[in-house]
């Protein structure tokens, strides 16, 4: 197998409270428990060799040398992966699954389920398990029961190892590995339990009752996609994409995670890899927006629920009201260390885990959460008013600071024009919904900060010369953060300064429908390296195309987009200069932008099919290009 997999190449399964990544090679390449943020695991992603893994995958029959054709899918509209092995000897493929946990209480008992069979001819199988706990840092032991039941003891944890009838397992050093062969027809599974240190073993597994776990599995996620309203033309995608917003939801408190893993490069070889097992204020708050307009009203009534209660845990160590991301269970504690003995991604260090981007002044938090709690009424409620009202009352005193903005950039505080831009957000929803409740408020005082936001950045954030609203009161330089200006209800999508804007971006931050955050070499940002096309700009531009009335360009991007999906559906945080994805996997920031993308689109498509989308510059797939030079001798050309 390669050392390092693209990125890319992996499905997510999960259990609504840990998720684990499994490559097209079979290989659950990471894996942290009990908790998203908890320490891995399996973490082969960021250390070949160190970082540990769990193989369980078809091997070419000896005497044949031909190569082994693999494929992965999802069982349709489920968190279900199924990964095709197809060769000379047979065709079989692998599933993977964890039962979503039946307590939504926290639990330190988590199930990765892998059933092996073969439909066609015969093929031998390999299985190893080689955990490394702690990040790798922490030694095991392993104790083999008997042929069927191991159980590797790391600190604190228990990894149980159980197979079904064909499988016999065997030590290998401190690991259990086996080796199978399976004909048409036949099944065996192994199935991978975490408990605390000294759990209680579950029980054996057999045949009969792993089915029934798969099918129990396949009706839940049936059942849950039935809330869904969206009947849209992107079904499939739209579902694939909610269904991972759900994975990476940790259910006992609804609060979402910014992706599953940590660590990944935004450049290969870069120093720009972050931890991103965290729930960002920012990001939960747009996916609510997201999740009720596909009807999933439970899932976004969770997470505001867990807004609310850290709008009334009030002040920051720093004095800030909220802070920019905590743990999933509201943790604030979110310790950056760098974890050296891990060589990263294809040698992509360091390695961090936790993020002191939580310290960080990010001012529009403060929008996106009023946006959030407006959505769905509960800034209204009785419960919390007041302390909503103080964050409100704080803001008034400190919206004119500069912060580090939306980009976690850690090159010095600006005057971010989206940071000014959510204030005013924050600013208006609250208004409105004192007005809507007949709550009590100092809504002079508030309208006075709101008008006085309007008129900086209009005053301060657009630029004369470039014509288009730019990243920082002292800059030129565009931010693609901007593209949300329309949809908060700034400005109209149609404002001729948002079509100047618009147009400007196009020229400066698109390459052939991706879109990149800004120009680090133009706007430093205290990192060195380069980084790749953001994906959630990506389709917030398309939405911005389409709500502008080009809508011929933005289906024409929509559809690229969809192309640099892996084989599976998912996104991480980037494309890079070759198509590949960056960052880390799977993404939530960039599955919610594609979920709104793909309903802007419908709803603008489905009012007026007969558009022309002349209303901006022209769009074409010969547009814009200029011809090759002519090759020169030795170049190709004929002799």
């Amino acid at each position: 197998m390669d050392r390092y997999p693209p990125i890319a190449d992996h499905g997510m399964v999960g259990d609504l409270q840990t998720a684990a990544l499994v490559s097209s090679g079979g290989n659950v390449d990471w894996w942290c428990t009990p908790r998203f943020d908890s320490p891995s695991v399996f973490a082969a992603l960021l250390d070949s060799e160190r970082g540990g893994h769990c193989r369980l995958a078809a091997e070419l029959p000896d005497g044949h040398g031909d190569g082994m054709s693999v494929r992965q899918l999802y069982l349709s509209d489920t968190a279900i992966l199924i990964t095709r092995f197809m060769g000379p000897g047979g065709v079989g493929e692998v599933a993977d699954l964890m039962p979503p946990v039946d307590s939504m209480a926290p639990t330190d008992r988590h199930r990765l389920i892998r059933v092996a069979r073969v439909v066609r001819g015969s093929l031998p199988f390999a299985f190893e398990c080689r955990p490394r706990f702690d990040y790798g840092r922490a030694p095991h032991t392993l104790g083999l029961i008997d042929d069927r039941t191991a159980v590797l003891h790391g600190p604190g944890q228990d990894l149980h190892v159980q197979s079904t009838t064909g499988i016999r397992l065997r030590a290998d050093g401190d690991d259990v590995t086996a080796h199978f062969t399976l004909s048409a027809g036949q099944a065996a599974v192994v199935v991978l339990t975490t408990t605390a240190e000294g759990g209680q073993a579950p029980p054996a597994p057999s045949l009969h009752g792993i089915a029934d776990d798969v099918e129990k599995c396949r009706l839940f996620w049936l059942s849950w996609l039935r809330s869904s309203t969206y009947r849209g033309r992107w079904q499939d995608v739209v579902n694939r994409s909610a269904i991972t917003l759900k994975l990476l939801t940790y259910a006992p408190t609804g609060a979402p995670i910014a992706a599953a893993t940590m660590g990944l490069p935004e450049q290969i070889g870069g120093e720009r890899n972050w931890d991103y097992r965290y729930t960002w204020i920012r990001d939960a708050s747009l996916s609510v927006g997201a999740l009720i307009d596909l009807g999933f009203e439970a899932e976004a009534q969770a997470f505001r629920r867990w807004l609310r209660d850290r709008v009334e845990a009030g002040g920051t160590a720093s004095g800030d009201p909220l802070q920019i991301m905590y743990r999933v269970d509201g943790d604030p504690q979110l310790t950056e260390e760098i974890l050296g003995h891990l060589e990263g991604y294809q040698g992509s260090r360091p390695v961090r885990a936790g993020n002191a981007a939580a310290g960080q002044l990010q001012l529009d938090i403060y929008g996106e959460a009023l946006d959030a709690l407006a959505a769905g009424g509960d800034i209204g409620a009785v419960r919390g008013w007041r302390a909503l009202t103080d964050v409100l009352d704080w803001l008034t005193d400190h919206w004119d600071r500069p912060d580090e903005g939306i980009w976690e950039t850690r090159g010095g505080q600006q005057n971010f024009t989206y940071s000014r831009l959510m204030a005013w957000v924050a600013f208006d929803r609250g208004i409105r919904t004192a007005g809507r409740f007949s709550r009590p408020a100092d809504i002079s005082r508030w309208t006075d900060a709101r008008d006085a936001v309007f008129r900086q950045i209009i005053e301060r954030g657009w630029h004369d010369k470039r014509q288009a609203f730019v990243q920082h009161f002292d800059t030129d330089v565009l931010d693609a953060s901007l593209l949300l200006m329309p949809r908060v209800g700034f400005l109209s999508p149609r404002d001729p300064d948002w079509i100047s804007t618009l147009d400007a971006m196009d020229e400066e931050l698109v390459s052939d429908s991706l879109v990149y955050r800004y120009d680090p070499a133009a706007s430093p940002d205290g990192l060195r390296g380069s980084e790749g096309t953001f994906n959630l700009c990506s389709f917030f531009y398309v939405e911005a195309l389409a709500r502008s009335g080009r809508l011929h360009q933005a289906r024409h991007a929509f559809d690229k987009m969809l192309t640099y999906a892996n084989p599976v559906g998912l996104f991480a945080e980037e494309i890079g200069p070759s198509g590949e994805q960056l960052g880390n996997f799977p993404q939530a920031f960039t599955h919610l932008s594609l979920v709104t993308a793909a309903m802007a689109l419908d709803e603008e498509l489905s009012r007026d099919t007969t558009r022309s989308g002349t209303g901006g510059r022209r769009h074409s797939v010969v547009h814009g290009l200029t011809e090759p030079p002519e090759p020169t001798d030795g170049g190709g050309g004929d002799d």
